[in-house]
């Protein structure tokens, strides 16, 4: 017994290690996504794939340990930033077995993306890209609807109707803001327009 404790130990503090790394890598990965830097968020996702899979491997033996919570919390990071990445780009969604998550771990981790993006959509409607942020938008909202489907008791999800509850707000907001930005720009249009007319005539 003392040995498989120390065993124990052993792993829970490598499976600690590797997932705190693993969550630094995600917010890495993420950042850049914001910046534009799709290489260098390319391959930070890859790194943390590694993590996530030597994170398992530690506590694999150990199945009081395997799973426990930071490691699924750290799953969830990974997700995130691999659902921002793709969202962004347009890409389809890489699927839980293709990172190697587990089922809420990957829900929960895409209604974290759906929130994140946000940040990004804004960003498109300062430079005028309202196609592209209606795009993010609808893509928010086609995984809010999912995700809320997922009509199961909070212990089993891992928190996953709390996520929607955030997510939902956060849909809403960038739908009032993407409204006032068409509206904004359709009055400089048209003031424009006037103007010429005005120069003209």
């Amino acid at each position: 017994m003392r040995e498989r404790a120390q065993g124990m130990h052993s792993g829970r503090e490598a499976g600690l290690q590797r997932c705190r790394t693993l969550i630094q890598t995600s917010s890495k990965c993420i950042r850049h996504v914001h910046r534009h830097q799709f290489v260098e968020a390319d391959v930070l996702l890859v790194e943390a794939k590694g993590l996530a899979k030597a994170a398992r491997e530690a506590l694999a033996p150990y199945p009081e340990l395997y799973h426990a919570g930071f490691l699924q919390d750290a799953e969830k990071e990974m997700v995130e930033a691999a659902g921002v990445l793709a969202i962004v780009r347009g890409e389809p969604y890489p699927t839980a077995d293709y990172l190697g998550v587990g089922t809420m771990a990957y829900l929960n981790g895409m209604g974290e993306a759906a929130s994140e993006v946000r940040r990004f959509a804004l960003d498109e409607m300062r430079k005028g890209k309202l196609d592209e942020a209606e795009r993010i938008l609808g893509l928010m909202e086609g995984i809010y609807d999912e995700l809320i489907s997922f009509d199961y008791p909070d212990g089993m999800t891992g928190g996953l109707r709390r996520t929607c509850d955030a997510l939902r707000p956060v849909i809403e907001r960038t739908r009032s803001d993407l409204t006032a930005s068409v509206t904004q720009h359709a009055l400089v249009h048209e003031l424009r327009e006037t103007r010429a007319r005005l120069e003209k005539g």
